[in-house]
């Protein structure tokens, strides 16, 4: 299948899960893949099996680390047609005890990161009449139990979406939302509730 074929696909959370799932989706369709995860020998797994592709560790929290994944994406290959925000990060806390620390990195993580990447990659895209793909959550819809830096953030991320989708409307530049529920990945597999949880208000999920 080629329907990417000379697209060029920045690829965040490629290490592992979802975003390791997309990497590989858009190589087998032609698209040259760049990846940027925390997890570099992880990533360095998946993109064995993307011979055009490259990846980086990068932390999107950071807006430096975003803008230069974006440069060295260009750098590598010349355009930029597709961002895919994926990368994001989750942990259940009792809102009455989150600090302001677990606050800051739910919104550091799941909304400024992909913020970051947008603006960075905005005059590039525009050049392509590229796409945005921001990869939310049901729980930014509806919210979500022991969650409230995580909804708060992906609520932001649909509103972001739609705030990008109207102000470049007439530029060729499609930006769209994507709000999967629950899904078996290494971050979920690995979730953990906090104590003295009320397990029927979880179960509700």
């Amino acid at each position: 299948m080629s329907q990417l074929n000379g697209k060029v696909a920045l690829v965040t959370g490629a290490s592992a899960g979802l975003g390791a799932t997309t990497a590989r989706l858009f190589a087998e369709r032609g698209a040259r893949v760049f990846g940027i995860a925390r997890d570099a020998s992880r990533m360095a797994e998946v993109f064995a099996d993307i011979p055009d592709g490259t990846f980086t560790s990068v932390d999107i929290s950071s807006r430096e680390a975003c803008e230069q994944a974006v440069s060295d994406c260009v750098d590598e290959f010349g355009q930029l047609d597709i961002l895919t925000n994926i990368a994001g990060f989750h942990r259940m806390r009792h809102t009455t005890t989150m600090t302001d620390h677990d606050w800051d990195t739910d919104l550091a993580v799941n909304l400024n990161g992909p913020f970051y990447l947008c603006r960075a990659a905005l005059p590039h895209l525009l050049e392509t009449g590229g796409n945005i793909v921001n990869v939310t959550s049901i729980a930014g819809v509806e919210g979500e139990v022991y969650s409230a830096g995580y909804c708060a953030a992906k609520h932001g991320l649909i509103g972001l979406t739609r705030a990008l989708a109207v102000e470049f409307t007439k530029q060729r530049l499609r930006v769209n939302a994507i709000c999967p529920g629950g899904m078996p990945t290494a971050q979920t597999t690995e979730f953990q509730a906090p104590e003295n949880a009320d397990w029927d208000l979880i179960m509700r999920i």
